[in-house]
């Protein structure tokens, strides 16, 4: 089961109509209604579960610029200005700390790696520091084993992910937002070739724009309206401890754990070593666009056959929109964590930080990323349905970077200058003979 999430009140009347109506109540969804509300458009979200019911909520919570692809930098320094002033924004502490990322390495490619982003990131104000010896070792209080180097952005963070998406959602309806919470939104309405509304569980929208931000769901919404969308699922295993006395302040990312420390004492560890991909219709589907990807990634990415797989052969493309839709069968996707993944992010992380010995494993869950085939998101319009904007697949990368995300999608969405390139996020960009270089990490 998941982590308890902050509640957010929903409307009990669906609106007949909005200016925009945004699909999916994840950081993305709630991040662009915020912004369109605060520039007095009208605008009806609609969340099929509960707000920040999926990955949005069990996400490590890092808000970082250490180590992301270049192509996501302009966005990630907007959010990290979001994310400093997001208390004063939403009048409430969200949990946001700047304690600073630590990226850990040892081995020379490691280093080598760390000095190429050091170098490509040199135009960004990040403040960020190769460190080595006892530099490094001061962000390692209490390991038991020194390291060959470090890339360390100090002026990074970390947030309560089930704090910060319901305070903003409930920010932007003080604004005017609407939100609507367990109404799916089954298909579009298109009027001469352009949208003109939604078909919801609930009834109809009318609305001059749609933005699609249902991350791992994203892709079967697309394929029901005739759109072709690469995305895979991913399944991401963390967990959270009890208190921990003389633990790292820092976030850090070790090869196969990452880490950050929580309000409550404890500590949020993610583990890399046991991700698995449901073996479904899109793992043949995107197969040409996926091989890139999955070669680079054979270690860590396994393919299985689970009930995401099982879901993807049920729920394919084609739903009578007036009937129930694969939206309404599965609310919340609550996958189980792995537990041999939860054995060795605990023993990887005693072994680093003898503190963690007594440590206890307070909760443990799951979550399906939506990952795109270069690891960098979608974020556009669609140019074969006028009026549809995307902004999803974000890999695992989403909270940090939810903030300019959701302001770029909702600019896209009112025919406003987003103030970025976002040319790297295009939807179209995979097409036959373009090259794929997967980008970053998950």
């Amino acid at each position: 089961m998941g982590p308890y999430v902050d509640a957010v009140p929903s409307a009990e009347i669906l609106p007949a109509r909005a200016d925009v109506v945004i699909i999916g109540g994840g950081v993305i969804g709630v991040s662009a209604a915020w912004h369109l509300a605060s520039q007095g458009v009208s605008v009806v979200l609609c969340e099929k579960g509960h707000v920040a019911g999926e990955q949005s909520s069990r996400n490590w919570g890092w808000c970082r610029q250490a180590g992301r692809d270049m192509r996501e930098m302009p966005l990630i320094t907007e959010s990290m200005r979001h994310w400093r002033a997001m208390a004063d924004t939403v009048g409430a502490d969200v949990g946001f700390r700047e304690c600073g990322v630590l990226y850990v390495g040892e081995s020379e490619a490691d280093e080598a790696g760390f000095q190429q982003w050091f170098d490509d990131a040199a135009g960004y104000d990040t403040g960020a520091q190769m460190v080595r010896g006892a530099e490094l070792a001061r962000l390692l209080p209490g390991a038991s084993r020194a390291f060959r180097a470090g890339l360390f952005v100090p002026t990074d963070g970390r947030a309560e992910p089930q704090r910060a998406v319901p305070a903003l959602a409930r920010a932007a309806q003080a604004r005017g937002a609407t939100i609507v919470a367990h109404c799916s939104v089954r298909a579009l309405e298109r009027s001469a070739g352009r949208v003109s509304g939604v078909v919801t569980s609930r009834g109809h929208i009318a609305c001059d724009a749609v933005i699609l931000a249902g991350g791992a769901w994203s892709s079967l919404f697309c394929a029901h309206e005739g759109v072709r969308l690469p995305q895979l699922k991913v399944l991401g295993t963390v967990l959270r401890t009890s208190p921990v006395e003389n633990g790292p302040a820092t976030c850090g990312w070790l090869g196969d754990i990452g880490y950050r420390k929580r309000l409550d004492g404890g500590y949020t560890i993610g583990y890399s070593g046991h991700r698995y991909t449901p073996v479904g219709p899109d793992s043949l589907r995107f197969l040409r666009e996926y091989t890139p990807l999955l070669k680079q990634n054979w270690r860590s990415i396994r393919p299985r056959f689970d009930a995401a797989a099982f879901r993807e052969f049920r729920d394919r493309p084609g739903w009578n929109a007036a009937e129930r839709s694969p939206f309404e069968r599965t609310r919340t996707m609550d996958p189980a964590p792995s537990q041999r993944g939860v054995s060795a992010a605990m023993a990887s992380m005693a072994r680093l930080f003898p503190a963690f010995r007594d440590a206890q494993v307070v909760q443990e869950w799951a979550c399906y990323m939506d990952v795109t085939p270069d690891i960098i998101p979608y974020i556009g319009a669609c140019a074969t349905v006028p009026g549809l904007t995307v902004a999803t697949g974000f890999s695992g990368h989403g909270f940090g970077i939810g903030p300019a995300a959701g302001r770029a999608a909702a600019d896209v969405a009112i025919g406003r200058n987003a103030g970025v390139d976002l040319a790297p996020f295009s939807l179209e960009r995979f097409a036959p003979g373009m090259p794929i270089v997967p980008g970053g990490e998950i």
